[in-house]
C-alpha cells in the first residue's frame, strides 16, 4: 500500500508538471518548427540521463530493446512529432482533448496485450474521466483542419504504448526506471532530431526560447517521465494513464489563474466529474492487480 500511495503520488505530480508543457511548446512553437522543439526537448532530457545511465543498466534482454524501440519510437518520435506539428494549426485546447482520448486506447492496449483486466468501477471511471474532458475542451477545441485533425488522431494511438509496455517491463522488474525512461528517450528524440535537422535545418533560436527547450527537458520531460515511469510499478496503464487527464485541466487552471480566461459552469462541473472518474479508477478489488 505505501508503494502504491507513492505510485499515485507520482502520476498526480507529472501530470501537474504536464500541465504547463503545452504553455512552453507554444512558446517554443514561435521560433523553431515542431520536430525541432519535440528533437531538442527529447534528446537533450536523454543527455541528462547519460551520467546515471551506465551504472543504471545492466544488459537487457532482446525483448526489452524491442520495447523500449517501440516506446521510444512511438511516444517521442510519431506521437509528439504528430501533436506537435498539430499545436502549429489547432488551438491548444484542441490538442488537451486528444490527449484526453488515450485511456480508451489504453484500456484497449491494456486488456489485448497485458491480459489485465480493469474492473467495472475502472471501465466507469475511465467513461466519466474521458466524458468530462470532451465536455470541458469540446467548445473551445473548434473544427480545425481535417489534415491536423488526423495528426491527433495518430498522436492519440502512439501514446497509448508508452503506458502499456512501460507497464509491462516495470511490472516484471525487467528494466529499472532510469533506462526505461532515458533510453526510449534516446532512440525517439534522436529521430526526431535527425529529422528536425534535415526537414526544418539548423535551428537559431533566442536565448529566452533555449530557456524554454531547457526547462522542458528538465523538468517537464526528464523529472515527468521518469515520475511516471516509476508509478508503472505499482499502477496498471489504466490507472496512470487516466490520472493525467489531470493535466490539460490543470492547463486551463492556469491559464484561468494568469491569464484570466473564465471557466464556465459547464466546465467546472466537467472537471468535478474527471475527478470522479480517475477516484473511482484508482479503486481496486482485493485481488487486483498487486
Amino acid at each position: 500500500m505505501v508503494g502504491r500511495s507513492l505510485a499515485l503520488g507520482e502520476a498526480v505530480l507529472a501530470a501537474a508538471i504536464w500541465a504547463s508543457s503545452f504553455v512552453g511548446v507554444k512558446v517554443a512553437l514561435e521560433h523553431a518548427g515542431p520536430l525541432t522543439v519535440g528533437g531538442l526537448r527529447y534528446f537533450a532530457a536523454f543527455l541528462l540521463f547519460l551520467p546515471l545511465l551506465g551504472r543504471a543498466s545492466p544488459a537487457l534482454a532482446k525483448g526489452a530493446w524491442v520495447r523500449l524501440t517501440a516506446i521510444g519510437i512511438a511516444q517521442y518520435t510519431v506521437g509528439n512529432a504528430a501533436l506537435f506539428w498539430a499545436l502549429g494549426r489547432l488551438p491548444a485546447t484542441a490538442g488537451s482533448l486528444s490527449l484526453a482520448l488515450v485511456p480508451i486506447m489504453v484500456v484497449l492496449f491494456q486488456v489485448l496485450w497485458l491480459r489485465e483486466r480493469p474492473g467495472g468501477l475502472a471501465l466507469c471511471g475511465v467513461a466519466l474521466t474521458v466524458g468530462g474532458a470532451v465536455v470541458f475542451f469540446s467548445r473551445d477545441a473548434g473544427a480545425g483542419q481535417a489534415t491536423a485533425l488526423a495528426a491527433l488522431g495518430l498522436a492519440v494511438v502512439a501514446f497509448a504504448v508508452l503506458p502499456v509496455l512501460g507497464r509491462e517491463l516495470a511490472r516484471d522488474r525487467t528494466v529499472s526506471t532510469v533506462p526505461l525512461t532515458a533510453i526510449p528517450l534516446g532512440i525517439g528524440g534522436g529521430v526526431l532530431l535527425s529529422l528536425a535537422l534535415a526537414w526544418e535545418g539548423v535551428p537559431r533560436l533566442p536565448l529566452s526560447t533555449w530557456g524554454v527547450v531547457a526547462g522542458l527537458a528538465l523538468v517537464n520531460t526528464a523529472l515527468a517521465y521518469l515520475l511516471f515511469n516509476h508509478a508503472l510499478q505499482h499502477l496498471t496503464a489504466t490507472e496512470a494513464n487516466v490520472i493525467l487527464n489531470l493535466s490539460p485541466l490543470g492547463t486551463a487552471i492556469l491559464a484561468w489563474y494568469t491569464l484570466g480566461e473564465r471557466l464556465t459552469g459547464w466546465q467546472i462541473v466537467a472537471m468535478a466529474t474527471v475527478l470522479v472518474g480517475v477516484v473511482l479508477v484508482q479503486v481496486r478489488r482485493r485481488e487486483g492487480v498487486p
